[in-house]
């Protein structure tokens, strides 16, 4: 999308245009759902989504675009829920962190300790991994994978490898330590190259 494209878009939206509008929660409600999850609880992530919407669409008149309007959305819905959480008392489950509070490096031969990849998936039987994750198939078991994944590892999935987002940005909206957030992206990533593998090697999810 061109620059003068999101520039009118976001016009759009600060003058609380209802086609933008829809367009807008049409794109990210699915994420923020995820990461609101990921920081109170399935029980309470929707309404606390919904609550953010209406707070989004009442400030839309008065945002500077000071981040982009994603980064905002993000921020507006994790401090929602950390508010949230505060008043019902909750506490964030960790069971995705080992007792000792170290990354159990399962897939340890495929990622540095950076986190980056040391050697591509084997057996990978197309000329690219982006060609691979262009089937269909492959494409909802992914899809699917990813959903079923624990609530924060989805979430810092989404915001790292599908938002592009930083790592110290993810620190601030799940509020976790970045070793945190690496153990699990780790997690996260290794699972979903497990289910690569096994498509490559069985056609099934």
């Amino acid at each position: 999308m061109s620059n003068s494209q999101d520039a009118l878009n976001l016009d759009r939206l600060r003058q609380q245009d209802h086609l933008a509008f829809e367009a807008l929660v049409a794109a990210h409600h699915r994420q923020l759902v995820a990461v609101a999850r990921a920081i109170i609880g399935d029980s309470l992530a929707e309404e606390v989504v919904q609550e953010a919407w209406v707070s989004v669409y009442k400030a839309l008149p008065k945002f500077e675009g000071r981040s982009s309007v994603r980064t905002w959305l993000y921020t507006v819905v994790s401090n929602g829920a950390k508010t949230r959480l505060r008043r019902e008392k909750r506490s964030v489950s960790l069971e995705d962190i080992s007792d000792d509070g170290n990354i159990d490096y399962l897939g340890q031969d495929r990622f540095s300790p950076g986190g980056h990849w040391k050697n591509p998936a084997p057996g990978w039987h197309l000329d690219s991994p982006d060609q691979l994750l262009e089937e269909q198939h492959l494409q909802k078991c992914i899809e699917h994978t990813v959903s079923l994944l624990p609530d924060q590892q989805k979430a810092v999935f989404i915001l790292r490898d599908l938002e592009q987002e930083a790592l110290t940005e993810i620190c601030n909206i799940l509020d976790v330590s970045e070793s945190y957030v690496r153990v699990l992206l780790h997690r996260a990533r290794v699972k979903l190259m497990q289910v690569i593998d096994r498509y490559q090697e069985t056609g099934e999810c």
